[in-house]
């Protein structure tokens, strides 16, 4: 960046920091407030950040602010930029012990959650600032792309690989395959067919599919079930895996899934039978193109492979 109005490069890491601050406010003026600069000095200098970089990064209007597409991107290489500022700064110059932060992004896996929560006891919470995030497909491909997420992790099939692949690659994108496993039912061990060794879809069409909601990109391609397809006779849509789970035992629900369960988060009370059905499941991450994996990105992707399919 070149310098303007007398702006070294403090000011730049001043720009960015602000750009992010306002990311996560609901309007400049409580930005303003949490950098202890007025509105108009923020409002300037973002508006020279924009003009700089040659893109718009919010957009202003009556009812708040919102973030552009581009804005988003450049949101997330600031903030990449600034936790390593923020590294170096503790290191060299402050002298202090700065947390090491590690984020990741998940279809909703327990075994995901399983393997992060043993990670987070191999490493402690002293020393490190986690986050995990279970959510929506595209949203997964959202915090990678962003820098919101070291990794995602979520399945490629294939019916979904063709279009996620293009995806992942228009974003600078990278997917790599973690384990193959078979298509299981996942159920409620109350269920009239939880005593079955394997199921066919012609079974379980009495019974209501569940499928995890995908908001505004509800394309067959970001479903986390396979099989997306199929005219299910009863679905219903739900947007957590705890109501998952509720609803299993209160309407003898199922959800498709990998046959990776984890008893310690979901409980006993529940099982995974297999389907007859050809399908395969490809689960891996995706990660930014060419970024090296932390150490502790490296710990977490130990962890879920330690976790097989039945």
């Amino acid at each position: 960046m070149s310098n303007r109005g007398g702006e070294g490069d403090n000011m730049t890491l001043n720009q960015m920091k602000y750009a992010i601050t306002i990311a996560e406010s609901a309007s400049f003026n409580e930005a303003a407030k949490k950098l202890y600069i007025s509105q108009p000095s923020l409002s300037t200098s973002i508006h020279s950040l924009e003009e700089e970089i040659g893109i718009q990064i919010f957009r202003r209007s009556q009812n708040g602010i919102s973030i552009t597409p581009e804005g988003k991107e450049f949101i997330g290489y600031a903030r990449q930029v600034m936790e390593q500022y923020e590294l170096l700064d503790a290191k060299y110059i402050s002298k202090f012990n700065a947390k090491k932060k590690f984020s990741v992004s998940m279809q909703h896996y327990s075994f995901a959650v399983k393997a992060f929560v043993e990670m987070v006891k191999q490493f402690g919470m002293d020393e490190y600032e986690f986050a995990v995030h279970e959510t929506k497909t595209h949203e997964v491909i959202e915090d990678v792309k962003n820098g919101k997420s070291e990794l995602g992790i979520l399945y490629l099939n294939e019916f979904n690989h063709g279009v996620l692949g293009k995806i992942f690659a228009e974003n600078d994108l990278e997917f790599h395959k973690l384990l193959t496993c078979d298509v299981y039912v996942y159920m409620w061990k109350g269920n009239p067919l939880a005593g079955k060794k394997t199921l066919t879809l012609e079974e379980l069409k009495e019974y209501p599919c569940l499928s995890f909601e995908q908001g505004d990109y509800n394309s067959f391609y970001y479903a986390e079930e396979v099989l997306s397809t199929y005219e299910y006779k009863r679905l219903i849509k739900a947007n957590d895996r705890a109501t998952m789970l509720n609803l299993m035992v209160g309407l003898n629900g199922y959800t498709l899934c990998s046959g990776i369960i984890s008893e310690e988060l979901n409980g006993s009370d529940y099982c995974a039978i297999k389907l007859k059905s050809g399908e395969k499941m490809n689960i891996g991450y995706i990660s930014r193109r060419g970024a090296s994996l932390s150490p502790i990105g490296q710990k977490y992707l130990e962890e879920i492979a330690k976790h097989k399919a039945l």
